[in-house]
C-alpha cells in the first residue's frame, strides 16, 4: 500500500530553503512593523493653519492649531481642516506601510489586508 502525505526522509532541500526563506522573511515583517510605529507622519491643511500628527500605528500624536484659523463664529471650517489634515497624515502612514510591504513581497501584491 502507497504511503500518503509526506516526504519519505523527511523535507526535501527545498522544502527547507523555503521555509527558512519564509522565517526570515516574518522576522523582516515584524522588524519593519516595528519601525513603522514609532515613525511619525505629518500633514497640514489650511495653508498650515491647521497640523496634525499621526503614528504608524495610525494614532493621532499631535494636533496643532493657528491663532487666527480659531474663529468661534467659524467652527465648521476647522473641523473641516482638522478633518483634512488628520485623512492626509494616515493617508501617509498607509503609504509608507504599503511601501514597506511592497519591499518585502518584491511587489507581487501579497499584503492582502495584513495589519501594517
Amino acid at each position: 500500500m502507497a504511503k500518503r502525505g509526506g516526504f519519505p526522509g523527511g523535507m526535501p532541500g527545498n522544502m527547507n530553503n523555503l521555509m527558512k526563506q519564509a522565517q526570515r522573511m516574518q522576522r523582516q515583517m515584524e522588524e519593519n512593523q516595528k519601525e513603522l510605529e514609532v515613525r511619525e507622519f505629518t500633514a497640514k491643511a489650511g495653508g498650515g493653519a491647521v497640523e496634525v500628527t499621526v503614528t504608524g500605528k495610525k494614532e493621532v500624536t499631535k494636533v496643532k492649531l493657528s491663532e487666527e484659523v480659531v474663529d468661534p463664529d467659524d467652527i465648521e471650517m476647522l473641523e473641516d481642516l482638522v478633518m483634512a489634515a488628520t485623512n492626509e497624515a494616515l493617508r501617509m502612514a498607509e503609504e509608507a506601510s504599503a511601501e514597506i510591504m511592497n519591499k518585502m513581497t518584491g511587489g507581487l501584491g501579497l499584503g492582502g489586508g495584513l495589519p501594517f
